[in-house]
C-alpha cells in the first residue's frame, strides 16, 4: 500500500519528467488514493496534529495527505508542476528544491510530514541537507513524521520504481536523524504494505481495521514509520 508516493527527485532533470511520472503512475487510481489517506489521517496521523500547529508536507505529491487533514496553517513542498491543481484553497505550495533552503523561518512549523519520498533524493547528501532544513525550522518539540518502503522486507521489488534512489531502513532513516539532531519518539520496522500502484484496492473498512490492528502490521507491513522530535 504505497499510499504517497512522492517523486521530488530534486537533480533528476526537467520538472515536467515528475509530471509525466504522476501521470502514469497515480491518475487512473487518484479517487481511490485521496479515500485511503481520508483514513489514514483519521483513524491514525490524526494524533500526531493539534489544530492550532503549523504542518508541512515535504514531497507532497497529489496531496492526499496535507489535504486530508485539519490544522492552522498548511504548506506543502514538491517540484511537480501539477500538484498545485491538485492542493486544496489555503494551502501554500513551496516549489524548490529541497535540500536548498527552505523558504521558511526558523522554528515556524509544529509537524513535518513526509512519505515515500527520501529513497527518491539523487543521493545520501540531498537527504542529509534535507533533514537539516526540516530540523531548522521545527520549533523546539516539533515532530518529524517519515514512512517509506523498507529495502528489508523488499528487497528486489524496491527497484521496480525506476525513480528510486537511497534504499532506506527504520535504522538507517532513524540514525540519519539522530546524527542530525533528533530524538526518537517511535520507530516501527512494519507498517503500511508496500504498494498502492497497480494493486488490488480494499474496502475502506479493512484500512481502518487495519490501522487498528497491530498484529496485521507484522504479516503484511513493508513500509517504516519513524516518528522523531527536535
Amino acid at each position: 500500500m504505497r499510499v504517497h508516493d512522492n517523486l521530488l527527485s530534486m537533480t533528476a532533470g526537467p520538472n515536467t519528467q515528475l509530471e509525466k511520472t504522476y501521470h502514469r503512475r497515480f491518475d487512473h487510481e487518484l479517487e481511490y488514493r485521496n479515500a485511503v489517506w481520508k483514513v489514514l489521517v483519521r483513524d491514525f496521523f490524526s494524533r500526531y496534529i493539534r489544530p492550532s500547529d503549523t504542518v508541512l508536507d515535504l514531497g507532497c505529491g497529489y496531496g492526499q495527505f496535507i489535504n486530508n487533514m485539519e490544522c492552522a496553517h498548511k504548506y506543502a513542498m514538491d517540484l511537480n508542476p501539477a500538484s498545485k491543481q491538485f492542493l486544496r484553497d489555503g494551502i501554500v505550495l513551496l516549489e524548490q528544491d529541497c535540500s536548498e533552503r527552505w523558504q521558511l523561518n526558523d522554528g515556524s512549523l509544529d509537524l513535518v510530514f513526509s512519505s515515500n519520498f527520501f529513497e527518491h533524493l539523487p543521493d545520501k547528501n540531498h537527504l542529509t541537507r534535507t533533514l537539516r532544513e526540516a530540523y531548522r525550522c521545527l520549533r523546539s518539540g516539533g515532530l518529524l513524521i517519515a514512512m517509506g518502503p523498507n529495502a528489508k522486507y523488499i528487497p528486489g521489488a524496491y527497484w521496480d520504481f525506476f525513480d528510486h534512489n537511497i534504499p532506506l531502513t527504520e535504522l538507517s532513516l532513524q540514525e540519519a536523524l539522530e546524527v542530525g539532531g533528533f530524538r526518537t519518539r517511535e520507530v516501527i520496522a512494519r507498517f503500511l504494505p508496500y504498494t498502492m500502484v497497480n494493486a488490488r484496492q480494499y474496502p475502506l473498512q479493512l484500512v481502518s481495521i487495519y490501522l487498528k490492528n497491530r498484529w496485521l502490521w507484522r504479516w503484511f507491513g513493508a513500509q517504516f514509520l519513524v516518528v522523531v522530535e527536535k
